[in-house]
């Protein structure tokens, strides 16, 4: 059957198999490993996972897709979720989840901060972006792709591009390139308000042409920057993740005092 894919889902089929191979490759699968795919369209990663694989999860928001797909792999095999990524509960699956997808590059962002949510019960997480956003996921300190996605993503996961895919690998071709990254939970520099770490860090990259003195004015004052050991003088862009850390926690001390 052939499928008309649907630009409201952000639709671009894998149709390259040596690509698929080598996702699957840097997964590794165990036949007993607990896996989910995230958006598994026409199969060109389930089939291969599959074939290491006792059993897979699947979560699709595609009706026709989950009609496809529970016509080609039996329930025994392979267990859909039919709704929307974006609530999905994925510890609910338990512990020691692998996470793998090419995910929809619309609301890639989002998809990644709800995983992070789940850090706690996740292995580890392969997934398919557009190239710029993973370019930004990796991002060193003090280089123009550095900003409030390196920093969130890095201090809950340690990032590594494992596949570049070009646009001609999918069915229809985006007007992109894309990657493939690894994420793996690490132990965070513990934050002890990450809701308040998420909100500095999002002020700090407001305009982050503007200096820390500048964008923190109001939340910071001089006397803050010496303690924390920060320069006033210096961009967000300039900040590691262990200072943007240190700086949630001083300010959480701060509010509460």
């Amino acid at each position: 059957m052939r499928h008309v894919p649907r630009q409201r889902f952000s639709q671009n089929f894998l149709i390259d198999e040596a690509v698929s191979a080598g996702i699957v490759s840097a997964i590794d699968p165990q036949p007993d490993d607990l896996v989910m795919e995230i958006g598994p369209g026409l199969g060109a990663i389930t089939r291969p996972l599959l074939a290491r694989l006792k059993h897979l999860h699947a979560v699709e928001i595609d009706r026709d897709i989950v009609a496809r797909l529970k016509q080609v792999f039996p329930a025994h095999r392979l267990s859909i979720h039919e709704g929307d990524v974006l609530e999905f509960d994925f510890a609910a699956l338990g512990p020691d989840l692998r996470v793998v997808g090419n995910l929809p590059y619309h609301i890639s962002t989002p998809i990644l901060f709800h995983l992070a949510h789940s850090a706690r019960n996740i292995r580890d997480i392969h997934v398919m972006l557009q190239q710029e956003v993973v370019d930004r996921m990796v991002a060193r300190p003090s280089t123009p792709e550095y900003g409030r996605l390196s920093v969130m993503l890095q201090y809950r996961f340690q990032l590594d591009r494992v596949l570049d895919v070009p646009a001609e690998a999918f069915r229809p071709a985006p007007r992109v390139e894309s990657a493939v990254v690894r994420l793996l939970p690490r132990n965070p520099e513990v934050a002890c308000d990450e809701a308040l770490l998420g909100k500095l860090v999002m002020r700090a990259f407001a305009q982050r042409r503007k200096t820390l003195r500048n964008t923190l004015k109001g939340v910071f004052d001089a006397e803050d920057f010496v303690v924390l050991d920060l320069d006033a003088g210096a961009r967000a862009e300039n900040l590691a993740v262990t200072d943007f850390a240190r700086a949630a926690n001083h300010l959480a001390r701060k509010q509460s005092a």
